[in-house]
């Protein structure tokens, strides 16, 4: 089975809703620049490009959540 992303337009529109509905803040150390949205469930382990499952980062904290 393929995982498939979404189509490049909707995927960035979709990130501005998650940045959006999370204040533009990280929500894990509350940072405002160099934000990234990062997958709950990672697409590897089957989940979904949908707003439920995503979450807004920084660059830092993200980096540090695929290392754990």
């Amino acid at each position: 089975m393929s995982r498939q992303r979404r189509e490049p337009d909707k995927y960035k529109r979709l990130r501005l809703q998650v940045f959006a509905r999370d204040a533009w803040r990280c929500q894990l150390c509350g940072r405002r620049t160099n934000l990234e949205v990062h997958h709950q469930q990672s697409r590897a382990h089957g989940g979904k490009d949908q707003i439920e499952n995503l979450i807004t980062l920084c660059d830092s904290c993200h980096r540090n959540e695929h290392h754990h």
